[in-house]
């Protein structure tokens, strides 16, 4: 059942509210995050419900980071460990201990929302353009619709999985985002391939310098005193 942020659960006190979270990188919220939905998980568990869902929307962590945040986590008594059996092999198995529930729910209501960082490949292609060629761009764009494709099929999938669960109510939408943002970066790339063309032969009139074949610009520093 969720609660509401005016009415906090009494375990909200595990930990004093004067008392600063300690600095970690939100690849530490985020492992311990997959400990907060009632199962205990061995580090093999995390990395895998990691791939399932934090893959579309956030990123996945290697195994290293992990198991390094895992170690840091336990540290700070935010997790404790067990030998366990998961499926077919002994791992050890990780539990949220409730310092670690109370140090995670501050986390979630508290902590700044950032600024998402957006580096995307197949637009740095696209800013070098001038040093490609329309027919090039193209295939690089619809590789990137093909990613996307298979991204936006993926999170659909999930979002239909999640409704099974009451439990990941916000894990399924949040996966529905996911499926939607993937759609958009497919319409946005579509638009792109018809804008190439115009784009190449908007540049093909520009002039060149000797040898390198470098654009001339028109107003050198222009963009200095540009927003």
């Amino acid at each position: 059942m969720s609660t509401s942020a005016d009415a906090p659960p009494e375990d909200a006190d595990d930990e004093p509210s004067d008392q600063a979270l300690p600095s970690m990188p939100a690849t530490a919220w985020a492992v311990l995050g997959t400990l907060s939905f009632g199962e205990g998980l061995s580090g093999y568990d995390i990395k895998t419900w990691a791939d399932w869902s934090l893959n579309y929307f956030y990123w996945s962590p290697s195994f290293s980071q992990v198991y390094s945040e895992l170690k840091r986590l336990e540290k700070h008594g935010f997790v404790e460990s067990a030998a366990g059996e998961t499926g077919t092999r002994n791992r050890r198995v990780y539990t949220i201990t409730p310092g670690g529930i109370a140090a995670l729910r501050r986390w979630a209501r508290e902590s700044a929302v950032d600024r998402p960082v957006l580096k995307h490949s197949t637009m740095l292609h696209l800013w070098l353009g001038h040093l490609s060629d329309p027919a090039r761009l193209k295939e690089m764009v619809r590789e990137h619709i093909a990613q996307m494709t298979e991204l936006r099929d993926g999170a659909a999938a999930r979002a239909e999985s999640a409704r099974r669960e009451p439990s990941w109510a916000y894990t399924q939408i949040v996966m529905a985002w996911s499926r939607r943002h993937y759609q958009s970066e497919i319409d946005l790339a579509e638009e792109l391939l018809e804008q190439i063309d115009a784009a190449g032969a908007r540049f093909d009139s520009v002039a060149k310098q000797e040898g390198t074949g470098l654009p001339i610009p028109l107003q050198p520093g222009y963009w200095k005193n540009r927003a």
